[in-house]
Parts: C-alpha cells; sequence; structure tokens
C-alpha cells in the first residue's frame, strides 16, 4: 500500500483495514479495485460536500460527487450514476442521458437511490455500486491523482485515485459530463439619484410662507421660476 495521502485535516488509513467505516456494499467491493483506496472518519454532520470541506479543509477540487440517475425510455427505468468533481454539476439530462440512450434522465428520488444503491444518502459512492448500473465517470475526475468520494456511509470518506475509479467494471469515462456551476447573478445595480434643478425646492407654488404678513417672501416663492426677479 502506497504511503497514505495527506488531505486536509484527516487520518486517512489503508480502507481494508478499516471496513468497519465502510457501507457494507463498499467493503465488499475493495478487493476488485485496481489500485489503492484510503478511508477517513468524519462527524455524520458534515458528509455533505460544502460542510465537509469547510470542517476539514479538503479542497473542494479534491472531491468529487456521485448521484444517482433514473433514466427513463419506453416505459422502463434504469439506474445509473454519474461521478463528477465538486467543482461542477453533473449534466445528466443533456450528456448522460444521451450516452444512456433514454428518452429522460433525473435525480432519482432520495428513498430510491438508498434502497437501489444500499447505501446512505449523502454516502453514496461509485465504489459497490449494483453491477448492472453504468457508472459515467467525468474525464476530469479520471485524471485526477486523488479524490475523495463517499464511503457507502455518512460517518466517513474515501480518498482513490481517479485512475481507480476509472477502471471500475462498469465506469465509462466521458469528457464534459462534468458541467461549471452557474455563477450567482450580480446584484441590481440601483438607479443614480436624481439631479435636481436649481429652481427645484421642496415649496411647491402656491404654498404659504409661515409668516403671512411677510409679502415680499410669499413672492418670491410663488413666483413661477421664468419670472425674473425684480
Amino acid at each position: 500500500m502506497p504511503t497514505a495521502p495527506v488531505l486536509g485535516s484527516l487520518t486517512w488509513l489503508p480502507a481494508a483495514d478499516r471496513t468497519d467505516l465502510l457501507g457494507a456494499p463498499v467493503a465488499a467491493a475493495l478487493a476488485s479495485l485496481a489500485g489503492p483506496a484510503w478511508v477517513a472518519e468524519i462527524d455524520d454532520d458534515l458528509a455533505d460536500t460544502a460542510a465537509f470541506t469547510e470542517a476539514y479543509g479538503v479542497p473542494l477540487e479534491a472531491s468529487a460527487n456521485c448521484v444517482v440517475v433514473a433514466a427513463r425510455r419506453s416505459g422502463q427505468t434504469t439506474m445509473a450514476a454519474c461521478l463528477v468533481l465538486a467543482t461542477t454539476r453533473a449534466d445528466v439530462n443533456g450528456l448522460a442521458r444521451k450516452h444512456l440512450g433514454a428518452r429522460k434522465a433525473s435525480f432519482a428520488p432520495q428513498d430510491v437511490a438508498v434502497a437501489e444503491s444500499g447505501m446512505a444518502y449523502g454516502g453514496i459512492t461509485p465504489v459497490g455500486l449494483p453491477g448492472s448500473w453504468p457508472v459515467l465517470v467525468d474525464a476530469a475526475v479520471a485524471a485526477s491523482d486523488l479524490v475523495v468520494v463517499g464511503s457507502g456511509t455518512r460517518g466517513s470518506k474515501l480518498a482513490v485515485p481517479g485512475a481507480v475509479l476509472a477502471a471500475l467494471p462498469a465506469a465509462e469515462v466521458l469528457d464534459g459530463l462534468g458541467q461549471p456551476l452557474a455563477e450567482a447573478p450580480a446584484a441590481a445595480t440601483p438607479p443614480p439619484a436624481p439631479v435636481r434643478a436649481p429652481d427645484d425646492s421642496d415649496v411647491g407654488w402656491g404654498e404659504r410662507p409661515h409668516d403671512p404678513s411677510d409679502d415680499d417672501r410669499r413672492y418670491l416663492e410663488d413666483r413661477p421660476p421664468h419670472w425674473g426677479s425684480d
């Protein structure tokens, strides 16, 4: 086993030595991997990618998300998985749908993904998925030296070379499967404050001065702006 990786603040151990940290399907599939895999224990509540990267200092670009896809054609639904870097989103209803030959493809409901994969939601990983599922791997994941993925449970993470994930029996590498995340729209710029003309005052024509006896003041405030000052 090569030297354990240094990723964030986690302690990585050979996955085969800590199968108790893995989901049952993942533990069963370890022996068939074409290379090393490490596991690190984490807090269950920090399994989601954003919380995980912030809590443990693992770069977002070193993490990958595995999403379960339901593909439908001719009244039949088949399951598949897409693996893309966490800095991207899976092109499920575009490239993935076309590659699977489906009329429609969408993210599988949470209960379906859990029941069909045998893994915990938030911990689903390409390692140990049912053999009949195509596993679509983005080319950027396959080219990564090491990528952090789920372990089948929410209480740990796996670190696996991208080439090992691309070599899974059901894996198919697709260029462009991971699309850039849409940027948040820029905040609208407020319109500039109107510029008031020199003769645009808060005292309108016809308004009376505070002192009704002040005839000169009343004259100045009541006169239309095009009148002269004399």
